[in-house]
């Protein structure tokens, strides 16, 4: 099978290593807005071949769309433009209200698979790609009644082959979901890298001082504002739910100490450790 990944970063990279390994794909296409990207991916051959977006569709069972969120908006419509009735395309965004709003009424939408390999780190690009990325990690399948169902199936081949468990949720849910586990966590390490920056003049120090909790709580401060922002901007509404109430379990833990309440401070560092017995 000849798969076609376009967006050759940490993500599109790491699937075109799962995919050669389980020899799923004989030969994977590259296809990216950067000939840098397609450089480094060549030459640690993730992939096979590079070329132009038209002629690596042409020539792909399947393709797998991995750019950013604001570019996925804008190429989605125009693969399935493109696609054939014999290939499946599935996408590995992390938000999906506005993206499936864009091709709801497409003649090829059924064609489409909404994906979410929830797998990642805090690097980017394609030397940032990694084996083993997604073993054990959950994909989740959104609208999937939206899809015909051998589409379904080959998303499945792709992200089983790259040793995935699935589950299905509704674009909404998947959202805000997302929103609570995991774009929640971007921006608190963002925020908490820039407090430290802001207080703390003496790098050499951080670098000294820095715990290891420390540096597992800021590690995904480095993560791309290319990708992230756009994230953001597509999941506004419900960042911004989980990001009030962020705000206000972080005033409440100010209020106590203002307060000299360390009985309410120790009790609620209890109920935060109940999140132990869901994540074991």
């Amino acid at each position: 099978m000849t798969v076609a990944i376009v967006g050759i970063g940490l993500i599109g990279g790491s699937l075109a290593i799962s995919l050669k390994e389980s020899g799923l794909a004989t030969r994977v296409i590259g296809i990216d807005a950067s000939q840098a990207n397609l450089d480094k991916a060549v030459r640690r051959r993730l992939i096979d071949d590079d070329l132009p977006l038209a002629e690596g569709l042409e020539q792909a069972n399947a393709i797998i769309l991995a750019t950013p969120m604001d570019a996925m908006l804008a190429l989605l419509p125009k693969i399935l433009d493109a696609i054939r009735p014999d290939q499946t395309l599935v996408d590995v965004g992390s938000t999906k209200e506005k993206l499936l709003e864009k091709v709801k009424d497409h003649p090829n939408r059924s064609r489409f698979v909404a994906c979410h390999p929830m797998a990642g780190t805090e690097f980017s690009g394609p030397e940032a790609a990694v084996p083993n990325l997604f073993t054990g990690k959950t994909c989740v399948i959104v609208d999937a009644e939206d899809s015909a169902p051998d589409a379904v199936d080959m998303a499945k081949r792709i992200f089983g082959s790259a040793g995935m468990k699935f589950t299905h949720l509704g674009r909404s849910a998947h959202d805000l979901h997302c929103a609570y586990v995991s774009h929640i966590s971007h921006i608190a390490s963002f925020a908490l890298a820039l407090t430290v920056l802001e207080k703390e003049k003496d790098e050499q120090r951080i670098f000294e001082l820095a715990s290891s909790g420390f540096g597992s709580t800021v590690r995904l401060a480095k993560s791309s504002a290319d990708m992230w922002v756009p994230i953001f901007r597509q999941n506004r509404d419900h960042v911004l739910d989980v990001l009030d109430e962020h705000i206000e379990q972080l005033s409440r833990f100010r209020t106590q100490l203002i307060k000299r309440d360390f009985a309410g401070f120790h009790a609620r560092i209890e109920r935060a450790n109940q999140i132990e017995k869901i994540l074991k």
